[in-house]
């Protein structure tokens, strides 16, 4: 089984795995038997443990790791909007929308997670999946920092869609967002005119 087990999970192209994933990929087999291989496994450094039901293959993504650690959750915020070279700032931390705020170190990555309401954090408009990986596009996370953060820093609103952003911005129901985002795509309007 041990083998067996180790293949399949090698087949995957998710690179994080929690023991109910593992489980579900054998039924047939009794959920102890699968932990007790996982915990094996782990211990011979065929896979790695990262946590508690938590395990990992060698050079996993740890986007992935962010979004398996508390489910549902995504990618937002400054990880998305340094990428979008909204802001500058490089953060080594990797920052996600969930149900819980914490930060939390896994195998030297901190993931810091931010609360945000329930019907908020399960609408996916302007939020992607590619492959395990679930992230919001710059203009959700944009919206998520505009929501979250009373006064916050862009350093360049150009490579947002403006049409976009003001499609997203009903998910919130909130009349400050809506005011915040206007006073944002007005100092855009004028960076772009100087």
């Amino acid at each position: 089984m041990k083998n067996k087990l180790l293949i399949e999970l090698h087949k995957r192209p998710q690179s994080v795995f929690t023991l109910k994933d593992v489980s579900l990929l054998f039924q047939q087999e009794p959920y102890m038997r699968i932990k007790d291989r996982m915990s094996h496994l782990a211990q011979t450094g065929a896979i790695k443990r990262l946590r508690k039901g938590l395990y990992a293959k060698e050079g996993y993504n740890p986007i992935e790791l962010a979004n398996k650690l508390y489910t549902p959750s995504y990618v937002s915020l400054e990880t998305v909007l340094r990428q979008a070279g909204i802001v500058f700032q490089y953060y080594e931390r990797i920052f996600s929308i969930s149900y819980v705020t914490r930060t939390v170190e896994v195998d030297r990555h901190v993931l810091e997670y931010r609360s945000i309401k329930k019907e908020i954090l399960t609408n996916p408009s302007g939020v992607l999946q590619e492959g395990e990986v679930v992230m919001a596009s710059p203009e959700r996370a944009f919206l998520d920092a505009v929501y979250l953060y009373r006064n916050y820093h862009f350093d360049s609103l150009s490579g947002l869609d403006w049409e976009r952003v003001f499609d997203l911005q009903g998910i919130y129901q909130y009349k400050t967002l809506v005011r915040r985002v206007e006073e944002y795509y007005q100092l855009h309007k004028e960076q772009d005119v100087g």
